[in-house]
């Protein structure tokens, strides 16, 4: 479900891109030496996200180094980290554990049951450390799950669930900020939710998977409705961010919740409108023929 919160390239000066990409390799760097490679693979942006967020909000101590990694094994990469970027590695491990739990009780696959025991321990350890962030979003995941094997049609109440827990990851402490983080990451969350039940649809559809826009498919201005409903929410996210006190990596942040956000919803929608074409096309061709 994470992959949807990215900055959109063609639209950020290069130092902005190369600060973004330091912010990535930073988190990248911090879940190899805390996590080892079992944490380095659970790198995603949506946490890159998180940490550019709160450490323009709370502008912690930054080290800034130059490592070699796997990946670019030839050339020194330059990295940002501070106590923000421990954070995330973290709940990226928190994160990557339900989600095997959550595979393993829907599909009982092999796959599931391997990144259990994979992640198991690294997961203890973090709860150890996070008790209260974890009972969280295990309740929340859990509700989640409720509404799915129910078949729940109301997107409200099922991407909240998912909003809920995106709300806890972006409480990274309880200050006068909680409450506009909470709600900013409460909307970022049903987005994202919502975003990923419209990119799965056919793929939902076509394997009788649970989804909860299908109702809603089938009725006319579908796109549209998904359009108006994912830019209220995005628009309620918005608001939230501009009341927190962010200066540095403006640009960058308001690059990815303005535009960057929207990159899944632009290319699948593009796709639709591909295939309605050809399908109109080959209709009128088939007429032309004589064979409808």
């Amino acid at each position: 479900m994470f992959g949807y919160v990215t900055a959109y390239k063609p639209e950020m000066k290069m130092k902005d891109f190369y600060k973004y990409k330091a912010y990535y390799c930073g988190l990248c760097h911090v879940l190899e030496e805390r996590h080892g490679l079992r944490g380095q693979v659970t790198l995603t942006y949506d946490m890159t996200f998180l940490v550019t967020l709160l450490t323009s909000l709370y502008e912690p101590e930054t080290v800034h180094e130059k490592h070699r990694c796997m990946v670019h094994p030839l050339k020194e990469h330059d990295m940002l980290f501070n106590e923000i970027t421990e954070y995330a590695a973290d709940m990226n491990i928190v994160l990557t554990y339900y989600h095997f739990l959550d595979d393993w009780k829907d599909e009982k696959s092999k796959t599931a049951l391997v990144g259990l025991h994979t992640y198991r321990k690294l997961y203890r350890q973090v709860e150890e450390k996070y008790p209260e962030k974890c009972r969280v979003i295990r309740k929340c995941l859990a509700k989640l799950q409720n509404y799915e094997k129910a078949g729940e049609t109301d997107i409200d109440a099922v991407s909240g669930c998912f909003g809920k827990l995106m709300g806890e990851l972006f409480l990274f402490r309880k200050d006068v900020w909680s409450k506009n983080l909470w709600k900013m990451g409460f909307y970022l969350g049903k987005f994202i939710y919502i975003l990923d039940a419209y990119d799965d649809l056919e793929k939902d559809r076509a394997q009788g998977s649970y989804n909860p826009l299908l109702q809603m498919a089938d009725e006319e201005g579908y796109e549209e409705r998904c359009r108006q409903m994912l830019t209220m929410i995005l628009a309620e996210c918005s608001n939230c961010f501009e009341m927190l006190p962010c200066v540095e990596n403006i640009d960058i942040l308001r690059n990815i919740l303005y535009v960057g956000v929207w990159n899944k919803f632009e290319e699948k929608s593009a796709a639709e409108d591909t295939a309605g074409k050809s399908r109109l096309e080959e209709e009128i061709k088939g007429e032309d023929r004589g064979e409808l």
